[in-house]
């Protein structure tokens, strides 16, 4: 920043959190022992209705959430945290607030603490707060986007254009940097957003995809293209008039008309990075303590490189910026992605720019505690080599233990709550077809022919759920004496996970034929439309 303007003394990384978040009814949430166990359903058959009409997404908000709402922020103004915004989001029952950003450190405990704050709060309202990724299937999820930017002490936004060409070209070294750092370093970005819980949402249509990509709009993909045929070497005086007056003097106008593609993980959001496949659950530390620290790494290399043809090369500070910006233009230019995210054509693109797809929290991590990961964070003095691992450990354990939890839940809510109801079910069929031939005798499969069909596909469900929960339950024992850790996680996600798929199919199958009186769970369309 110092290239820019030598009365700056420090910098500072902030950060504007969007907080995603269900709100369901406290009782009804207490009937789920998933939602209760798991905070979220691990079974459950969407409901006729459900986001395809949009209509709470424009909505007004319901007077109860209003009310909730209203409350919060009474409590947040009472502990100074600046929270903005309110409003619906996408899927029902889903909502959203925002602050005003503020340093990175103290967004981040503020963020932590709204949490604690939104639970306490939702029980006075007897609500329940659901902070899961994905806590329904079939409707969308929540994210937490982190909107991450650089301030100087002066009062200057490092990612704003100015009114004047140093002003933009201070703006294009912080931008192409921060792109720059972002390809060097996709896998520990999408390392930081990893987790069993985020793992249902990335990649799921409605959120960013598993790769990591950045976005910056078609008009500044134009500039960069324009600063990526600067010549090699010193500029002449009319090169660098042109370059000023005609690229970098005409950002502002171009960022005024700045939009954002809502598939992309990474997008340039007008005067700061969204980085919006953070996870509703997430402590926004990990991802930020990436992002700082690549992003410093990139701006200690560029300032070397810059001093360098300075001092060897004799060249004016304007000019070796701009060949040093070049250079990282069309090295970093196979991150950026203006496309769908959400399609297969982009993963094969993807797969042959050489950009990772960790479609896993296992698979993600393993860039955690690799040789490229020690030495960035030893040469920040961010962390050792021994806090590092131990992180890594921590939370391939847990992916391990949230997936032991939840298929311990689900094998326990089909087997102690789905199949005896289906039986029950299926003995009232049973009576209904006895007392049929009582009454016609052998004619009585003209009448009980549909009641036959169902109680034939009740004991075949029923057969499928049992098989499901017995191969799940001997796949986790298998996983179970794995001692070391990442195997164990690497175990339940490929050989354990699996299951629960196979078991809900079937169990959401019982529900649509199985009496509603005598269902025992709390259905989607129940928990999804209270007002």
């Amino acid at each position: 920043a110092k290239y820019f303007d030598k009365k700056v003394e420090k910098v500072n990384a902030t950060l504007g959190w969007e907080q995603e978040y269900f709100l369901i009814d406290s009782a009804l949430a207490a009937s789920r022992p998933d939602i209760t166990l798991a905070g979220r359903t691990l079974l459950g058959h969407a409901p006729a209705k459900g986001q395809q009409l949009d209509d709470h997404y424009f909505g007004s908000i319901p007077t109860r959430v209003l009310n909730f709402m209203r409350e919060l922020e009474n409590e947040c103004m009472l502990l100074g945290i600046p929270v903005k915004t309110r409003h619906n989001e996408v899927a029902p029952n889903q909502f959203e607030l925002a602050p005003i950003f503020e340093e990175v450190n103290l967004a981040v405990d503020h963020n932590l603490l709204l949490m604690d704050v939104m639970d306490k709060v939702a029980e006075r309202h007897n609500f329940k707060v659901l902070f899961h990724e994905k806590p329904f299937a079939g409707v969308n999820g929540s994210g937490k986007h982190n909107n991450w930017s650089l301030a100087t002490d002066t009062g200057v936004n490092l990612l704003s254009p100015g009114s004047t060409p140093m002003k933009n070209l201070q703006f294009l070294t912080f931008f192409v940097n921060t792109i720059k750092a972002v390809y060097d370093h996709e896998e520990l970005i999408r390392a930081a957003i990893a987790s069993a819980s985020n793992d249902h949402r990335l990649g799921a249509n409605e959120a960013p995809p598993a790769i990591i990509s950045v976005f910056i709009g078609s008009q500044l993909t134009k500039v960069l293209d324009e600063l990526e045929k600067v010549t090699d070497g010193k500029l002449s005086p009319q090169e660098k008039t042109e370059l000023k007056l005609n690229v970098v003097g005409k950002i502002p106008e171009i960022l005024l008309d700045t939009d954002r593609n809502r598939t992309s993980p990474f997008a340039f959001t007008g005067n700061k990075f969204e980085l919006r496949a953070v996870g509703s659950t997430a402590n926004c530390a990990n991802p930020m303590t990436v992002l700082n620290a690549i992003v410093a790494k990139q701006l200690k290399e560029f300032k070397a490189e810059v001093d360098k043809l300075i001092k060897g090369k004799k060249m004016k500070k304007d000019d070796a910026i701009f060949n040093v910006l070049r250079d990282y233009i069309k090295k970093s230019k196979k991150i950026r992605f203006e496309g769908d995210g959400y399609g297969e054509a982009w993963e094969k693109e993807a797969k042959k720019r050489g950009l990772s797809n960790n479609k896993t929290t296992p698979e993600a991590l393993k860039v955690k505690i690799s040789k490229g990961a020690f030495k960035l964070y030893e040469e920040l003095g961010v962390m050792n080599k021994t806090e590092i691992e131990a992180r890594h450990e921590i939370e391939v354990e847990e992916y391990a233990m949230r997936i032991q939890i939840e298929g311990r839940i689900l094998g326990d809510i089909a087997r102690n709550h789905v199949i005896p109801t289906a039986i029950k079910y299926q003995n009232i069929l049973i009576e209904n077809v006895k007392g049929l031939k009582l009454i016609y005798g052998d004619n009585f499969k003209n009448y009980s022919e549909e009641q036959l069909l169902i109680i034939e596909e009740i004991s075949g469900h029923i057969a499928k759920i049992n098989k499901g929960i017995t191969d799940m339950v001997n796949a986790r024992k298998k996983a179970n004496k794995i001692e070391e850790m990442e195997e164990k996680a690497f175990a339940y996600c490929n050989e354990v996970k699996p299951f629960f798929d196979v078991i809900r199919y079937h169990c959401d199958k019982l529900e649509i034929l199985v009496d509603d009186e005598l269902w025992p769970l709390t259905k989607y369309r129940e928990l999804l439309f209270t007002k």
